[in-house]
């Protein structure tokens, strides 16, 4: 990295200095993510927009996922530097001042990933978020509320399903799905203009294929602003997995919240097959919880499902048992850590809770 480089040239005198520079850069981002209000007010609405814009602008037009490239050349430099340190241990005796350079170099890359995550997207993290800009509080809710907004769902997923199979069931390029989750963006920015949305920067990821075996279908990029979506899984989830990650451009870091914001999306959209990815989506989110508060209705209501979403999750089901892997479960495992340590303790269980907000909404506004 080109810091390191610079710190490399440096008198020990100033190299010490900048470590100090750091840690205190450090400490103040952590300091000041304690506090939503000010995350809310001057980060997340105040100077993140234009981080986000200038990312976006910055690699937005390359057709490619610079991010992805990017991921590709870190691990292969980490493979051959850990190649060359595991060398060195067997060839050459570590010497006091030997392992104090590399113990430097180590902290400050680790202090430099660290500022540079957060002030480029991490502090969204700790900010008052979609529930605060909406007036709606998800927490508890009832069983019997549960299954009311789960029936809705499931209403929506066999209409939207019976209007696609009308429709020819037509699917869509990459290219014309990506352009469609931002016209659905245009759409819902109409009545909730904190969603607007551009300049737009969606592309299929380069790691389709490892995602199919770690179970990723899509993922953002703080350091590049891009969002990738895996292009290569069932494209009946292709564009609420769109929704989502653009949601995460914008600033909404937690999994619920993406979720909830890509449904505001999605919904808004008038492209049948974003109604059909996202209600189908949600309906598999609430009747796990309501799986959990009531399995006899649960199973009850999977039954209504018409034949051609039957058809899909097969489809689905079948996907992932091509993939699956001993791999998956530690990937996801050390997602679900990473989940914990970034305000989400329930872990990869945190995408389920989209279910709270949309009955916190449908409480609300009377409608999903």
């Amino acid at each position: 990295m080109p810091f390191l480089l610079f710190l490399k040239n440096m008198n020990p005198e100033k190299k010490w200095t900048s470590l100090l520079f750091l840690v205190l850069t450090a400490i103040f981002i952590h300091l000041f993510s304690y506090n939503t209000e000010l995350v809310e007010q001057y980060y997340s609405t105040g100077l993140f927009p234009y981080l986000s814009a200038g990312l976006k602008y910055g690699f937005g037009w390359l057709p490619f996922s610079l991010g992805d490239l990017l991921y590709w050349v870190l691990i292969l430099v980490a493979l051959v530097r850990m190649a060359g340190f595991i060398k060195l241990l067997f060839t050459v005796s570590v010497t006091a001042r030997m392992f104090k350079r590399m113990l430097f170099k180590s902290t400050v890359l680790v202090l430099l990933l660290y500022i540079s995550f957060n002030l480029l997207w991490g502090i969204n993290y700790n900010r008052k978020g979609i529930a605060s800009q909406l007036g709606i509080k998800p927490g508890k809710y009832t069983a019997q509320e549960l299954i009311t907004v789960d029936s809705i769902l499931l209403q929506k997923v066999n209409e939207s399903k019976t209007a696609l199979l009308r429709q020819g069931n037509q699917i869509k390029s990459t290219r014309a799905m990506f352009d469609q989750a931002a016209l659905a963006y245009q759409q819902v920015a109409i009545t909730y203009p904190f969603l607007q949305y551009r300049p737009a920067s969606v592309k299929p990821s380069l790691w389709g294929w490892l995602g199919n075996y770690l179970g990723f279908i899509g993922y953002y990029n703080p350091f590049t602003g891009e969002a990738q979506v895996n292009s290569t899984v069932p494209h009946f989830l292709q564009p609420y997995t769109t929704c989502h990650e653009i949601a995460h451009q914008l600033g909404y870091a937690k999994e619920n919240e993406a979720n909830f914001t890509g449904y505001l999306a999605a919904a808004a959209s008038t492209d049948t097959l974003f109604h059909y990815s996202v209600y189908l989506d949600l309906f598999l989110y609430a009747q796990r919880n309501l799986y959990e508060a009531d399995s006899a209705a649960a199973k009850l209501q999977a039954t209504k499902l018409v034949p051609a979403v039957k058809t899909d999750l097969k489809e689905w089901k079948d996907f992932n048992n091509r993939y699956r892997n001993p791999l998956e479960p530690v990937f996801k495992w050390l997602y679900g850590k990473y989940l914990q340590h970034n305000q989400q303790p329930s872990g990869i269980l945190a995408y389920d809770e989209v279910t709270g907000f949309l009955i916190a909404y449908y409480k609300k506004f009377g409608r999903i």
